[in-house]
């Protein structure tokens, strides 16, 4: 653990770590959030956009709504997201509406971070409110667990070529013949 982050820290992301695996075994791509305020946790989500057949249903968006739920305001002033993947552009933006004041995540996001990886967000100077946020924190765990999930769905796909399914495991849509093509 970095001297820069606490052990509260480093046990609200192993939280988030949990809440990722949690996801992984139904399938999802492995990503686990938490929100704190006060020092506990108020909300949890990991990613359910496959099981909930909602694209915005990403770890951090489900744990914003659950805390905005618990603490009865879309608000979450002083509250800090622990994550175990770099935010996107969408859950940027939620988080920077949401009001959190800080954002810790775990593994960078090379294709679709919008903190440090494929954009700055929060540098572009438009946002009427900022946060502070810190990344590295049990990295090598978050970045292992993805990188495994990934291969293993790769070698899913590759053995299930021959079959039906589209290969995310899923019957074939009315697209995937043009897919083929």
């Amino acid at each position: 653990m970095s001297a820069d982050f606490s052990p509260a820290d480093e046990a609200f992301m192993r939280r988030a770590l949990e809440l990722a695996r949690g996801g992984e075994a139904l399938g999802e791509v492995p990503v686990g959030a938490v929100v704190v305020a006060n020092g506990e946790i108020v909300a949890e989500g990991f990613n359910a956009p496959v099981s909930r057949h909602d694209p915005t249903a990403h770890a951090e968006i489900l744990a914003l709504r659950a805390a905005a739920a618990a603490q009865s305001n879309y608000r979450l002033e002083g509250a800090t997201l622990y994550v175990t993947l770099e935010p996107c552009t969408m859950c940027v933006g939620a988080l920077v509406h949401a009001r959190v004041a800080r954002v810790v995540f775990a593994a960078t996001e090379p294709k679709a971070g919008s903190l440090v990886s494929a954009r700055r967000q929060l540098e572009s100077g438009y946002y009427n409110h900022v946060f502070a946020w810190q990344g590295g924190l049990l990295a090598d765990d978050a970045g292992a667990m993805l990188s495994a999930f990934f291969r293993r769905r790769r070698a899913e796909q590759k053995a299930g070529a021959g079959n039906s399914t589209n290969g995310a495991g899923l019957p074939p849509t009315p697209f995937s013949a043009m897919e083929s093509e």
